[in-house]
């Protein structure tokens, strides 16, 4: 008797999963054994990750310390190094493979950071923002705790029929994209607010667009490539990156 095999590219979910509202964070305990499962419902936030990671400098220091607020499994611990790599999380499905994966877990609330001021050289927020109804208290917690002269690297869904189009429309609905009601679109990040909240507390942020490459994504899709390259673009109305330095006083 054989085992059937499942397709790469099936976006599992068990059958047993209630249907929650839109943006319940307990999604991520129903689906947590999907986060590391190759061709999952999880699978941009593993090229989102890459990209994210782009933006992070080399540690300028030894023990230098990398906050990663909303770290989920740690899918962003494979494209760093160097770091001492603390990620913060609500989830007590994902902090354990964050742990499984060299990062160092810490259980709280991304609006109520645990950490003191000016404690980290790099603070990252990946898909995150989105999440919150407070997006902007999110953002000057990470200032407060990053040091002078530190980075902040942030990406998020703009609050635009085009990334609720992007996101939701159509990114619920293909192979590798979010999961269904993983987001609400009433929650998508008002891009200016967020460059004015991290301006007055002293870290001048730089935007830019992000998409998959088309090409790479037809690679995916026919077992081709194992993961698929997230491209920079002009257009920050969807999908974006921010980051920037914190001045010094």
């Amino acid at each position: 008797m054989t085992t059937p095999v499942r397709p790469r590219n099936d976006p599992v979910r068990p059958r047993s999963n209630p249907v929650r509202p839109r943006n319940d964070p307990a999604q991520y305990d129903d689906l947590a054994e999907l986060w590391w499962q190759p061709g999952s419902r999880f699978a941009m936030l593993h090229w989102i990750a890459a990209a994210r990671a782009r933006l992070i400098p080399p540690p300028a220091r030894g023990g230098a310390l990398l906050l990663d607020l909303a770290c989920g499994a740690g899918l962003l611990a494979p494209h760093v190094s160097g770091y001492r790599h603390v990620g913060l999380d609500l989830s007590a499905t994902a902090l354990p493979q964050a742990r499984a994966h060299g990062v160092i877990p810490v259980r709280g609330d991304v609006l109520h950071l645990p950490f003191a001021d000016g404690v980290a050289d790099v603070v990252v927020a990946g898909e995150v923002l989105e999440h919150v109804r407070e997006p902007l208290t999110l953002v000057a917690e990470a200032c407060r705790v990053l040091r002078p002269g530190g980075t902040m690297v942030l990406d998020t869904i703009a609050a635009t029929p085009w990334g609720r189009f992007l996101a939701v429309t159509v990114g619920e609905r293909i192979p590798g994209g979010p999961p269904e009601r993983l987001h609400d679109p009433a929650l998508f990040v008002d891009r200016c607010a967020l460059v004015a909240a991290a301006a007055r507390c002293g870290v001048r942020l730089t935007l830019s667009g992000l998409r998959p490459s088309a090409l790479d994504y037809l690679a995916w899709l026919a077992g081709r490539k194992p993961v698929v390259r997230m491209l920079t673009t002009r257009s920050t109305a969807g999908l974006f990156q921010a980051h920037g330095v914190k001045e010094t006083p």
